[in-house]
């Protein structure tokens, strides 16, 4: 086992300071903790670790031209209890549900995200939220939508000097109506079987302009059930069924089988389509 005398620990208190200790060499970045801890039970810890916690420019929720803005190391604490417009209603929902208070108030979302767990509670509401990541490193800024941010199992589009700054959920997001279902075998500190994530968005007159439906737990990467999406723009009670779901590739695991999570998923669609007002068959 790799000795505390051993190891490397940075904590900056600037971006610049952080983005510089990144562009040495390979760090892992630490800001709650609560996803790399854990898993080194019976492992080497980290030899160089770069605590991000203490940058302040990190800190913070806040409106700014590119949208909402939430800062990498905002906690799902933060987050729920945050006075947020009623758009953002499903990664509110999500939060609550990080799994347990302990968890949701070291945890970020940002570091959710970096996991890149299928389980992954934020994942999906950021997806229907057509949320964006924020990556700085020396070499300078780049933004990427979630979809092309988490690219596969625990797999992300960021380079090893990138620092994940920021979540972006554009201002046209915040203007609409959207919610987030989980199922799991109890409320808290539990690995979700299959969750659901809906964003609906409606002219003056009432008519749906967008919807966006992002499944979490049924596939290696959070996935969009298109068909569902238009089928809700369409109008008229959606229909949601099994045959409905090629978009998923669920497997077997000890949580459930892969059966299973395509037996629950049509309903938790309805429910998340219910709760944002689109009428269900």
């Amino acid at each position: 086992m790799t000795s505390v005398a051993e190891s490397r620990y940075q904590r900056p208190t600037s971006l610049d300071a952080a983005v510089s200790v990144l562009a040495e060499g390979s760090l892992t970045v630490v800001a709650g903790g609560t996803d790399v801890y854990p898993a080194l039970v019976g492992r080497d810890v980290p030899v160089a670790v770069l605590d991000v916690s203490a940058v302040r420019e990190l800190r913070g929720i806040t409106m700014y031209d590119d949208g909402l803005r939430i800062g990498a190391a905002v906690t799902w604490d933060e987050v729920a209890t945050a006075s947020l417009p009623s758009g953002l209603r499903a990664l509110q929902q999500a939060a609550v549900q990080v799994g347990a208070v302990q968890v949701q108030k070291a945890g970020t979302v940002a570091g959710n995200i970096c996991t890149a767990s299928p389980a992954g509670d934020g994942i999906p509401a950021l997806l229907a939220l057509d949320a964006r990541v924020e990556l700085r490193s020396t070499r300078g800024t780049r933004v990427v939508p979630v979809d092309e941010f988490v690219v596969g199992y625990r797999a992300t589009a960021k380079a090893a000097d990138e620092l994940v700054t920021a979540i972006i959920v554009p201002h046209d997001a915040t203007r609409r109506v959207s919610s987030f279902v989980k199922l799991g075998t109890r409320a808290y500190l539990v690995i979700s079987l299959a969750m659901v994530a809906v964003s609906i968005g409606r002219d003056e007159r009432g008519r749906v302009t967008s919807a966006r439906v992002a499944v979490g737990a049924c596939s290696p990467v959070a996935r969009r059930l298109a068909w569902v999406e238009s089928s809700v723009l369409v109008g008229g009670p959606v229909r949601v069924a099994r045959s409905d779901l090629h978009e998923l590739s669920p497997i077997d695991d000890i949580r459930c089988s892969a059966g299973y999570r395509l037996d629950v998923v049509p309903e938790l669609v309805r429910r998340g389509l219910t709760e944002c007002g689109v009428m269900v068959a």
